[in-house]
C-alpha cells in the first residue's frame, strides 16, 4: 500500500449537498467539474461521438426510392404529411407506428431504469451529451478546473475577456448548428442549406434555428445542471422505478469508512481506518455538483465519473477498486450488516477483510443474475411485443385503400325508366412511390351497373383507373339498379379495389338505398 501523501487533495466542495439543500430560489453556484478519465469517460466519449453523429449527419443520408419520392433517408414531409425513414413510409392515418414507438420508448427507459438506474439520464441524454460537448470546449479554451476556477474569480482583464468571449462564440456556433441540424430533417437537406445561406428559406426555417440556438446555449452553456434537478421530471420519476435490486452508482462506505488522509498515523494509533482517503476527487469530477458520498440524491445522474476518479485513486494507493461502484441496494445493505456487524456497532473495516488483507467470503458482489428478475422480464417482454406487433403490421400493411362516401342529399334518384341511381365518391390511396393502375370492381347488387362521372368509359361493374405514386386520387361514381332487380329499400354491395399487378387489393362494403315503395 503506498503512502496517502502521493495522493493529491482538492479542495472539492459539494455545489448540491445531501446534507444542506439549497434554498428553491437560491442563486446559482457554478460547477467547475474537473476532466475525469478511465473506462467510463471512455464509454460517454463514445457514446457522445454516437449520438451526435446520428444527429448531425443523418439528414445528409440518401436513399433511393425511385423517381417519384424524396431521396432523402430521414424526412419528415410536412408539405405532403409524409414521413420517410429508409425503406419505411409513413402516412398521417399510420401514426400509430410513431405512438407505437413513443410506447417502447417509455417502457425501454422503465426498464433501463428499473435495471441500471439512470443510465439514459448519465449517458444519452440530450441535455448530457451537450453539456459534454460544451464543457470539452470550455476546457479547451479556458483549461482544465483549476485553471476555470482561476479565471472566473480573477478581475476582468483583456485576456480573460478574450477567452471568455473565445468560449460563448464557439458555443454559439455549436447551438447555431444544432438549430441547423434540426431543420434539415423537414427538407432536403441540401436544398434546405442554399436557400438558407442565401436568405431565401421560409421564415419558420430562421425562426426554428433562432429557438434551438437560444435553447441548446442557454441549456448546455449556462444553465447545465439545473435543467437537470429543477426542469426535468425524470428525477422524481426515477425513484418509482428503482428497487433493491437496480444497479446505481454507490459508495460503499462498508469499506470506505471511517475516512482518513493519514492512514498510518491512525492505524499507528489503534484507530480503524477505512479505504477512502478524503481526496474529493469525486466530487471534483461531478458535473452535477454532488458528493455521491453522502448517498443517493436527486441531483445524481449516475454518469460514474466519480467511479472513475475513485478508481484512479485506489490504483495509486495499492487498494482494490470498486470503493465508488455501481451496486445494489441489496447487496449494500447485506455488507454494511457484515461491516457493523448487523448494526449494533459504528463500521468496523476489518470486518470485511481477512488477517491476510482481502476481502472476506461473506461479502457479496454484484452478478449480472440479480438484474434477471420477474419485474425485468415483464418490461422486457412487454417492450418486445410492441416491437413485434409494429414490425408485423409494418411488413404486412397494405398500401392500397380504398374508400366511399355515400352521396347525403339526395340518397338516391329515380330516373325516367324507373331504375334507381346513387351517388358515391370513391377515393383511392396509393401509398407507394410508384404509378399504379387501380381496377376499381363492383361485387353484389344484382344488375346494377357503374358509371364514372367525367369519363367517356361505357357503363360497367369494372374500370381501370390510372393512380399517381403517392396520391390520391377521387372518383365520382354513379350505380344504377333497374326496378326490377330492387330487393328492398337497403342493399348492400362492395367495391373492390386490385392493383392490376396483382399484388394488393382493398375493398369497401357500400349501401343502395331505394325508395320505400320498392318492398
Amino acid at each position: 500500500m503506498l503512502d496517502n501523501k502521493q495522493i493529491k487533495w482538492l479542495e472539492a466542495e459539494a455545489v448540491n449537498s445531501a446534507t444542506t439543500r439549497q434554498p428553491l430560489y437560491a442563486a446559482r453556484k457554478k460547477v467547475f467539474p474537473k476532466r475525469a478519465s478511465g473506462r467510463f469517460r471512455q464509454f460517454k466519449w463514445l457514446v457522445m461521438a454516437i449520438t451526435l453523429g446520428i444527429y448531425y449527419l443523418t439528414p445528409w443520408l440518401r436513399w433511393d426510392r425511385g423517381a417519384f419520392a424524396p431521396d432523402q433517408a430521414v424526412l419528415i414531409d410536412l408539405a405532403n404529411r409524409r414521413f420517410y425513414f429508409f425503406f419505411i413510409e409513413i402516412w398521417p392515418q399510420e401514426f400509430y407506428y410513431v405512438a407505437g414507438l413513443l410506447v417502447m420508448a417509455g417502457v425501454g427507459l422503465f426498464l433501463i431504469t428499473s435495471t441500471i438506474g439512470r443510465a439514459w439520464c448519465g449517458y444519452t441524454c440530450p441535455q448530457t451529451v451537450w453539456v459534454d460537448l460544451f464543457l470539452v470546449l470550455e476546457r479547451a479554451v479556458e483549461g482544465d478546473r483549476n485553471a476555470r476556477m482561476k479565471l472566473d474569480a480573477a478581475p476582468w482583464t483583456a485576456r480573460k475577456l478574450v477567452l471568455r468571449a473565445s468560449k460563448h462564440a464557439i458555443w454559439l456556433v455549436i447551438a447555431v448548428a444544432t438549430g441547423g441540424a434540426w431543420i434539415f430533417y423537414f427538407a432536403d437537406a441540401p436544398r434546405l442549406l442554399g436557400e438558407v445561406a442565401a436568405g431565401t428559406a421560409a421564415p419558420v426555417a430562421y425562426v426554428t434555428i433562432g429557438v434551438l440556438t437560444g435553447t441548446t446555449y442557454l441549456f448546455g452553456g449556462l444553465m447545465r445542471e439545473q435543467v437537470c434537478t429543477y426542469m426535468c421530471p425524470w428525477p422524481r420519476i426515477q425513484a418509482a422505478m428503482l428497487d433493491e435490486n437496480s444497479l446505481t452508482v454507490t459508495y460503499n462506505d462498508w469499506r470506505g469508512e471511517p475516512r482518513s488522509r493519514h492512514a498510518k498515523k491512525a492505524l499507528a494509533a489503534g484507530l480503524p481506518v477505512g479505504d477512502c482517503v478524503d481526496c474529493k476527487a469525486c466530487v471534483a469530477v461531478c458535473p452535477m455538483g454532488v458528493d455521491i458520498r453522502d448517498g443517493q440524491q436527486l441531483e445524481c445522474i449516475t454518469c460514474a465519473l466519480c467511479i472513475d476518479a475513485c478508481d484512479n485513486i485506489m490504483d495509486k494507493l495499492g487498494r482494490e477498486r470498486g470503493l465508488i461502484s455501481y451496486a445494489t441496494l441489496s447487496d449494500y445493505n447485506t455488507n454494511m450488516a457484515i461491516a457493523t456487524a448487523g448494526g449494533t456497532h459504528p463500521i468496523d473495516p476489518t470486518l470485511v477483510r481477512t488477517a491476510g488483507g482481502a476481502f472476506s467470503d461473506k461479502l457479496t458482489h454484484f452478478h449480472v443474475h440479480k438484474i434477471s428478475r420477474p419485474r425485468t422480464f415483464v418490461y422486457m417482454g412487454l417492450w418486445s411485443l410492441v416491437g413485434i406487433g409494429l414490425l408485423f403490421s409494418l411488413m404486412t400493411r397494405n398500401r392500397l385503400q380504398v374508400n366511399v362516401l355515400h352521396d347525403r342529399n339526395p340518397q338516391f334518384v329515380t330516373l325516367s325508366d324507373g331504375s334507381i341511381r346513387n351517388g358515391y365518391t370513391v377515393k383511392l390511396l396509393n401509398m407507394t412511390p410508384e404509378p399504379r393502375t387501380i381496377v376499381v370492381t363492383m361485387q353484389g347488387l344484382e344488375g346494377a351497373q357503374m358509371n364514372l362521372v367525367g369519363s367517356d368509359l361505357p357503363a360497367g361493374r369494372s374500370f381501370a383507373i390510372p393512380v399517381e405514386p403517392d396520391r390520391l386520387k377521387t372518383l365520382k361514381i354513379f350505380v344504377r339498379q333497374p326496378a326490377n332487380q330492387l330487393r328492398g329499400q337497403t342493399q348492400t354491395f362492395t367495391f373492390v379495389a386490385n392493383d392490376q399487378a396483382g399484388l394488393e387489393s382493398d375493398r369497401y362494403i357500400a349501401t343502395f338505398n331505394a325508395p320505400e315503395t320498392t318492398r
